[in-house]
C-alpha cells in the first residue's frame, strides 16, 4: 500500500503527532512531503506578523508555494496534516488544496486529515472538507489533536509558545502549551484504526470509530459557531480600509485589541449567561450537534 503524507507544521508539533500516527504503517511505503511557502512564515512569530496574516487566512487567499515534488502517483491513501489559523486552514494549506498538483494527486482518493490545534478546529475542518471535495476527493476521517486545558489558559500558553518559540511551562506555573505529551503518544491508536480500513479499502465506518478520540467541548462549539462570521467581517474591513501599509497596520492593530478583549473579557461573560440561561433548554440539540462534529458531518 502506498501512502502520501502532506503536511505543514511551523513548530514541529504536528510532525511529532504524525510520527506516532504512522508507527502502525511500518510495513507500508509512506511518501512524506512538506508544504513550503515561497516566502516562509516565521516561528516564533512576532505579534505584528501573526495578526497581519489574519485577513488572507480567513478569506482563504492562496499564497505562492515551492513545488511539492511529490515522488509518486496513484496513492492508495492521502493523509493531510495541518494546523488552523484564525479558525481557518493555514495559508500554506489553503494554497496546497487549491493547487493543480494537489488536485491531480488526490483525484478520486480517500483523504484522512490530522489536525494539530489549540482547541478550535471545527470551522477550519469545514473548509478542508469543502476544498478536498472541490479537488475531486473525499475526507473519510478527521482526527483532531488539541490542547484540552481551559480556553483562557490555553490562549495564554499558546501565545507564549507562539511568540517565544518555547514549548514549556510559562513561568513554571501554567501548563505546557499545545497538545499534551500523552495525547501525542496515543496518536498511534487512531493510526491503527485508519490502517485497518485502508488495507481493506472500506471507509464507510471509519469516522464512527475515530469519533471515540474526538472531543467537542460545549464552550468551544459555542464560540466557533459565532466567531468565524466576525472574523470574516474583520478580514473584509482590513482589506477594504487597509490599502496602504500604514492603514493596514492600524486596522490590524485595532483587530488585535478587539480579539484580546473578546477572548479574555467578553467571551467568559457571554458563556456564563449561555450556560445558565440557554444551555439547559437546548442541551439535546447541542449534544446532537456535537455528535455531527465528531462524525465529521460538517
Amino acid at each position: 500500500m502506498k501512502v502520501l503524507y502532506l503536511s505543514y507544521s511551523q513548530s514541529g508539533q504536528l510532525d511529532e503527532i504524525a510520527e506516532r500516527f504512522f508507527l502502525p504503517f511500518s510495513s507500508h511505503k509512506i511518501d512524506r512531503v512538506k508544504v513550503r511557502p515561497s516566502k516562509p512564515f516565521p516561528f516564533p512569530w512576532t505579534s505584528a506578523e501573526f495578526f497581519d496574516a489574519m485577513p488572507e487566512t480567513v478569506l482563504e487567499e492562496p499564497i505562492q508555494l515551492e513545488p511539492l515534488n511529490i515522488p509518486g502517483s496513484d496513492y492508495d491513501l492521502i493523509v493531510l496534516g495541518y494546523q488552523p489559523w484564525f479558525l481557518s486552514p493555514s495559508l500554506p494549506v489553503t494554497a496546497l488544496l487549491k493547487s493543480d498538483e494537489f488536485k491531480t494527486v488526490v483525484q478520486g482518493k480517500p483523504v484522512v486529515t490530522i489536525v494539530g490545534s489549540r482547541n478550535m478546529w471545527i470551522n477550519s475542518q469545514i473548509s478542508i472538507n469543502r476544498l478536498v471535495e472541490q479537488a475531486g476527493a473525499k475526507v473519510v476521517a478527521n482526527i483532531p489533536f488539541s490542547d484540552k486545558t481551559n480556553n483562557i489558559v490555553s490562549a495564554v500558553t499558546i501565545l507564549y509558545w507562539m511568540l517565544s518559540g518555547h514549548k514549556e511551562r510559562m513561568w513554571g506555573v501554567f501548563p505546557k502549551p499545545g497538545v499534551s505529551d500523552e495525547d501525542i503518544e496515543r496518536a498511534g491508536e487512531p493510526g491503527r484504526i485508519v490502517l485497518a480500513h485502508a488495507e481493506s479499502g472500506e471507509y464507510t465506518s471509519l469516522q464512527e470509530k475515530i469519533a471515540d478520540f474526538v472531543t467537542v467541548p460545549t464552550d468551544i462549539l459555542f464560540i466557533e459557531k459565532r466567531a468565524k462570521r466576525l472574523f470574516r467581517i474583520w478580514a473584509g474591513i482590513i482589506k477594504r480600509f487597509g490599502k496602504t501599509p500604514r492603514s493596514r497596520r492600524l486596522w490590524v492593530s485595532i483587530y488585535k485589541y478587539y480579539l484580546i478583549i473578546a477572548l479574555f473579557i467578553v467571551a467568559p461573560i457571554v458563556l456564563l449567561v449561555y450556560y445558565i440561561l440557554v444551555l439547559p433548554f437546548v442541551y439535546k440539540r447541542v449534544a446532537a450537534e456535537k455528535k455531527r462534529v465528531r462524525l465529521n458531518l460538517i
